[in-house]
């Protein structure tokens, strides 16, 4: 199984970005997918999640209102599209994916991507 992110990058408070992550090795649509992020120092947070089917998304409190995640089964792709970034937001942002119910809970995703690096000027 591989999770691949890319679209990471330096932006200014304020900008935007999509992140994207691209699986194989794993039958995509039976599986939820989340968005984590760490910054340095810090624990690995929640950030997102969709469920299996993109009928589903969950935020947590800090990004709700500005991050959309969203999914294309066909592509074996999630995405996150992060708008009216801020400099607190600066960290490297990690997908995953779970088998089943989703959950914002890292300790129950089963493969990780690589990550990919966000950093926010102010």
């Amino acid at each position: 199984v591989q999770l691949q992110a890319s679209g990471g990058g330096l932006v200014q408070a304020g900008g935007s970005l999509r992140l994207s992550c691209a699986a194989s090795g794993l039958t995509f649509s039976r599986y939820a997918m989340g968005w984590f992020r760490q910054a340095p120092g810090k624990e690995r947070e929640f950030v997102a999640v969709i469920s299996w089917s993109g009928g589903s998304t969950y935020y947590a409190d800090s990004v709700k209102g500005r991050f959309t995640i969203s999914r294309d089964n066909a592509k074996n792709t999630v995405y996150l599209q992060m708008n009216s970034l801020k400099p607190e937001d600066t960290a490297v942002y990690y997908c995953a994916a779970k088998f089943g119910d989703y959950s914002s809970s890292y300790r129950l995703y089963n493969f990780w991507g690589q990550g990919t690096l966000v950093t926010v000027s102010s």
